[in-house]
């Protein structure tokens, strides 16, 4: 049976995983560990070039030599695109501050709790304080699919 997903908003999708996951499985399971990460002064026209061409949904914005923010693919649509930024525009002027986190031992449940609460779908997993990867709400339905 073939899961038709996207027809489901993910804050329900979330909620679904949220109840019927089994426990036992972490975050550092599932999460990427692959992370792009850029200075606040990075036009957003250099950014969308490092996605399309990684393949990657988010980036990560380091003030002070640690991530502190994050720009998605979704912040292009909503805050680059709507409002009509130029294409120099510093990443800084349209990324998300602060940077929300997950400790890598959380359970998936966890995860997926915190993102239906702060209606985000991409969080940073920490793990001694170091930003070491990122899960998003594809990885969990990608689990979800798997199952």
């Amino acid at each position: 049976m073939r899961l038709n997903l996207h027809l489901i908003r993910t804050p329900y999708l979330l909620d679904i995983l949220f109840h019927f996951m089994e426990g036992g499985i972490q975050v550092k399971d599932i999460m990427a560990k692959a992370l792009v990460s850029v200075n606040p002064s990075t036009p957003v026209l250099q950014i969308a070039r490092m996605m399309e061409r990684g393949g990657i949904g988010a980036v990560l914005v380091k003030k002070d030599d640690a991530p502190a923010g994050i720009i998605t693919d979704r912040d292009f649509a909503i805050k680059v695109a709507i409002n009509n930024h130029p294409l120099d525009t510093p990443v800084d002027k349209v990324a998300s501050y602060p940077l929300v986190t997950i400790n890598s031992n959380a359970s998936i449940s966890d995860a997926a709790d915190m993102m239906t609460t702060k209606k985000i779908r991409k969080l940073a997993v920490e793990e001694d304080g170091k930003v070491i990867g990122i899960v998003t709400s594809s990885d969990l339905v990608n689990l979800l699919a798997k199952k």
